[in-house]
């Protein structure tokens, strides 16, 4: 499976620079699926709604389907947290896997970084991070795009990963 990341610190850009990368990528006639991690808890379930009602009152897994979609909640209990590893093999075939966050994961990754936010490049002190899309000019060893210039992004990427 190829897999790569858009990592950085908080506010640095990522979700929008994936966004923009989904819909790149997939106007070219790749399929794409994502992975996001979250560092807090959070809930796709709505209190009150059936699927909540037997996910609380214990359900190890729920799964809710309509027409449109599906959507499997697995809740971990008393479980570890999966690695992102474990994690890819539950998505179906798809081109290309692009992931935000797991900066401490291995696989290669771009690093979304803002000057206004005030926190250092973490490409200098990571050889995963192939390349640094920033708003501003930064020194680094390696390949360095506007963070808007997603066209240029992607084909790095694709490049990366020999689509």
């Amino acid at each position: 499976m190829r897999i790569y990341g858009v990592t950085g610190w908080k506010n640095a850009g990522k979700t929008g620079l994936m966004e923009r990368l989904v819909a790149e990528i997939t106007g070219r006639g790749f399929s794409v699926s994502t992975v996001k991690h979250a560092h807090h808890t959070f809930d796709v379930d709505q209190p009150g709604k059936d699927s909540h009602r037997h996910r609380v009152a214990g359900a190890s897994e729920v799964l809710l389907a309509s027409g449109n979609r599906w959507a499997l909640m697995h809740e971990l209990r008393d479980e570890e947290e999966p690695t992102l590893e474990a994690l890819l093999t539950q998505l179906a075939p798809v081109d290309l896997v692009l992931v935000e966050g797991y900066k401490r994961d291995r696989h290669p990754k771009v690093e979304a970084f803002r000057a206004e936010t005030g926190n250092p490049l973490i490409a200098p002190e990571d050889a995963t991070i192939r390349a640094v899309a920033a708003d501003s000019a930064v020194k680094v060893d390696r390949p360095v795009f506007d963070l808007n210039d997603t066209g240029a992004i992607a084909d790095f990427i694709l490049r990366e990963v020999g689509l």
